[in-house]
């Protein structure tokens, strides 16, 4: 008796019961058509930071998932310079920052173009460039060989460990993979949406590589939601909503994977999860909204470097309170260079102090104020 979805035979004739997904589908779909909705009345500039925004919250949050945390100001650097957006501080980015990033860009800018054993070989060997993943030297850029006993999905002590899924033995991935390929790059009557459903669930079952399975498959799916939405640019982030309910994430993988061919329950999750996603993308839009206003309204104001500097960084993601000492550490000044130039911002009506005073005094911008 098969344990494992993929021990069946045919394991991949797929089923699931539409009446169960015609009502969170359609939302779906309505939700797509409001924020393209929205997003027309946006010119070029305003949807390339909505852009840099989502695809920076993407490559964030899908490497949080799997445990590894990237420096927010690296990545939406390493997006800026791709893409060529000019914004203000960019810094240097480390190669497996840049490494998620190339992988992100390729999957949306070139949705397009088939998905290819290569080009997922290519995929795989920007996340681990220098051919290990933590301390263990892996597979790179060619399918996993189990050459260390079979591939598990293990939580727990050493000793105490639980084993959560078993994938396909490695002689059977590269043809699970021809016919994955085959399937995703051929026109199909499925819905798109359900489309990118099936793709994660299936590329994550064979688990075919070493290590980061599980971001190659949001990737893919983000892939074909790209085609989905018909744009190759990101406005909202699955990757984002899975981050908030990573366990139960997990948990219906494992569920619909420990079972059969039947998958409503998983589908299920997914749609509902992706309509949060992009019901979250009017946070993104009026965020750079309120950004694009601040600046209309300031635009003949006279502002140092240092100024613009801080004030962009409020704008987008400014962390903890603002005070004259990390006005200095970040423009590399003395605290009384600081002091002048916060002075200076609340004589012109843009900064205020908040309500804490003394040692703690900080200060906001006057259009946030509640």
């Amino acid at each position: 008796m098969a344990y494992y979805i993929h021990q069946y035979k045919d394991w991949t004739a797929f089923k699931w019961d539409s009446d169960e997904l015609i009502q969170v589908l359609g939302e779906v779909r309505n939700q797509q058509g409001k924020l393209v909705g929205k997003l027309e009345i946006l010119g070029f500039d305003l949807k390339e930071e909505a852009n840099l925004i989502t695809l920076t919250e993407d490559v964030i949050k899908t490497s949080e998932i799997e445990g590894e945390i990237l420096d927010k100001d690296q990545v939406r650097s390493s997006i800026a310079r791709r893409l060529g957006i000019d914004i203000q501080g960019l810094i240097p980015s480390d190669r497996n920052v840049d490494g998620v990033v190339e992988m992100m860009i390729d999957a949306t800018k070139n949705a397009d173009q088939p998905l290819t054993e290569d080009r997922l070989f290519g995929w795989h060997n920007l996340l681990f460039p220098t051919g290990r993943s933590g301390m263990y030297k892996i597979q790179v850029g060619d399918w996993r060989k189990d050459t260390e006993g079979p591939m598990r999905v293990i939580s727990g002590a050493l000793g105490r460990e639980k084993i959560h899924y078993e994938a396909p033995n490695s002689d059977r991935v590269p043809l699970e993979m021809k016919q994955l390929l085959e399937w995703f790059n051929q026109e199909n009557e499925m819905d798109s949406v359900l489309k990118s459903a099936v793709a994660h669930l299936w590329f994550v079952t064979i688990h075919p590589f070493d290590d980061g399975n599980g971001r190659i498959a949001r990737t893919i799916a983000d892939l074909q939601l790209t085609r989905s939405d018909g744009s190759n640019q990101r406005f909202y982030s699955m990757s984002s909503q899975i981050r908030k309910n990573r366990n139960s994430y997990y948990e219906i993988l494992e569920e619909t994977q420990i079972g059969d061919q039947d998958i409503t329950k998983w589908m299920k999750w997914y749609c509902e999860n992706l309509m949060i996603a992009i019901h979250d993308a009017d946070a993104v839009l009026q965020k750079v909204l309120v950004k694009h206003n601040f600046w209309q309204t300031n635009k003949d104001v006279s502002l140092n470097e240092r100024q613009i500097k801080i004030l962009n960084l409020l704008l987008d993601h400014f962390e903890g309170n603002l005070n004259t000492k990390k006005w200095a550490l970040i423009n590399k000044v003395s605290p009384d260079t600081a002091l002048r130039d916060i002075t200076d911002l609340i004589h012109k009506n843009i900064l205020q102090k908040t309500n804490s005073g003394g040692r703690s005094t900080s200060y906001e911008l006057v259009s946030f104020k509640d």
